[in-house]
């Protein structure tokens, strides 16, 4: 069975849901009190209550129908956060305009591996599994139940902003958004330069992360 008709769809929507309407990088979501569970679900049930509006399926609908996911995305992901945590250690060698520069490529490069997944959800089950939480980090378990009853672990790492906690990487089967992409760009400047990553990155020519299979 392939993973990215549900894992990645879901995981991928605080991520990608935050691009389609052009949100921009840092833009302050709402704030909001509860622990990490309880932001994350309500997030993540609001999303599933659009994408199961009859109402909002029309293409015609798609402009509104993103918003309404982008505006509970907003109050939960941290994509600035993603990106300097994907550059890793050459994160500090960049100045402010280059730092600028990355987070923008990311977010193209992350829109193009999602994009197309967005809206693939069709009503499997979403269990929360439980959390940890220490020194304003915490780490959200849930498990995406297939129709066949298959479980997908997708665990979401998240990180205490004042009132709120806000996602800054998605595990899937254990396997790290962040770490996935760190890995590729470490190898790109350590055989070539940071120059030649952000030519791949302006050309597309860096892949996605291959979705997991169980």
């Amino acid at each position: 069975m392939s993973v990215p008709s549900l894992a990645h769809v879901i995981a991928a929507r605080l991520i990608a849901t935050v691009l389609l309407t052009g949100a921009p990088v840092g833009a302050a979501p709402p704030a909001f009190a509860g622990s990490p569970t309880e932001q994350l679900k309500t997030s993540v049930e609001q999303i599933v209550r659009v994408l199961e509006d009859p109402a909002m399926r029309p293409e015609a609908r798609a402009t509104e129908r993103r918003a309404a996911i982008r505006k509970e995305a907003l109050g939960v992901f941290d994509f600035g956060e993603t990106a300097k945590r994907a550059l890793g250690r050459h994160w500090q060698r960049l100045a402010e305009k280059d730092r600028l520069e990355f987070t923008a490529l990311f977010t193209d490069l992350i829109e193009r591996a999602y994009i197309s997944k967005i809206e693939r959800y069709s009503g499997e089950r979403i269990a929360f599994a439980g959390e940890s939480v220490e020194s304003g980090l915490a780490t959200v378990r849930t498990r995406f139940v297939t129709k066949q009853g298959t479980e997908i672990p997708v665990d979401y790492r998240m990180q205490q902003r004042g009132a709120r906690w806000l996602v800054y990487d998605v595990s899937i089967e254990g396997v790290s958004l962040i770490n996935n992409y760190r890995t590729q760009f470490d190898k790109i400047i350590q055989t070539s330069s940071y120059a030649e990553l952000v030519r791949k990155l302006k050309a597309a020519e860096v892949a996605a992360p291959a979705a997991p299979r169980s």
